[in-house]
């Protein structure tokens, strides 16, 4: 059985069936478990009672990315990247990427303080004081959470492609109303992107990941969908100077978005990447690292 697709120019393709991937489970007070793949660990910390996965490379002063309600891949060119200059972590979502879900969590802003509670458990963060953050889409918004909770948290904060805010004329787009892949790849500007990272056919394996995915987003973010009216309120005390990066061709999260964000926060400047869409990590990997190294350092 076939869904027919809702963007123009894409084939229709096959739903995979839904499956429940079992969660990692950890008795509560265990030590963290660390794992290597290539210049890559990925160490497990127990927090709020979840396990939480986060993946670390490259030395230097301690650079948190988050990533976009798809999840993410890893490693990726655009992480790699900063690795060479910074010591990147990369932790995944509860409930995202096979990561715990935690029953518990409602809303972002739960999250938010998940990864607060994280930075002071991970030793790379600990003793650094304020330290620099990275939100891509999805895991903008949870950045800008954090940074309105603890306004002086950080010591930069980079925003692409941000989630979090209400669009005044357009709206983001709703991802229940396409199939998860024509979700996906709406958020490219050039489709030949998105076969060059996920393959013309990505595997069951990724399309049941997307599924699960978009189903933990529209536990945690489906009223109001995919922003929160208080956050604009609370933005205007961030004292961190502020990246604020956007893809020209983002039909996900409206260009006029990004310049709320640029002119919310106090000490912010936007970026326009052209060529690129939602994912701008993805279709244009060291346009967006030069901007992150360069703003960052």
């Amino acid at each position: 059985m076939k869904r027919a697709s809702c963007i123009p120019g894409l084939k229709s393709l096959p739903q995979p069936r839904r499956c429940a991937w079992p969660e990692p489970r950890r008795p509560r007070g265990a030590l963290p478990t660390v794992s290597t793949t290539a210049s890559w660990t990925t160490e497990t910390i127990p927090i709020a009672g979840l396990t939480m996965p986060v993946a670390r490379a490259g030395q230097g002063s301690p650079l948190l990315i988050l990533h976009h309600d798809i999840g993410s891949l890893h490693p990726l060119p655009f992480y790699d990247a900063l690795a060479r200059r910074f010591t990147v972590l990369v932790p995944s979502h509860p409930g995202y990427d096979g990561a715990e879900r935690g029953d518990w969590i409602r809303n972002v802003r739960d999250v938010a303080a998940i990864y607060q509670w994280m930075l002071g458990e991970l030793a790379a963060t600990r003793g650094a004081g304020p330290i620099a953050v990275v939100g891509l889409g999805f895991g903008g918004w949870i950045a800008a959470e954090m940074a309105a909770m603890a306004p002086r948290a950080f010591r930069r904060l980079v925003l692409v492609g941000a989630m979090g805010l209400k669009p005044e004329r357009g709206e983001i787009a709703d991802q229940a109303l396409v199939s998860y892949i024509d979700y996906v790849r709406l958020g490219f500007a050039d489709q030949r992107a998105f076969d060059r990272v996920y393959g013309a056919e990505p595997s069951n394996k990724q399309l049941e990941q997307w599924d699960l995915n978009r189903e933990m987003s529209f536990r945690i973010a489906w009223k109001p969908y995919m922003y929160n009216p208080t956050l604009p309120h609370l933005l205007g005390g961030v004292a961190a100077p502020s990246l604020v990066v956007w893809g020209r061709d983002d039909r996900i999260v409206p260009l006029e978005c990004g310049e709320r964000f640029a002119k919310i926060l106090p000490k912010a400047r936007l970026e326009i990447v052209d060529g690129a869409g939602h994912f701008v990590e993805m279709e244009k990997p060291d346009e967006l690292a030069r901007l992150v190294a360069d703003f960052v350092s």
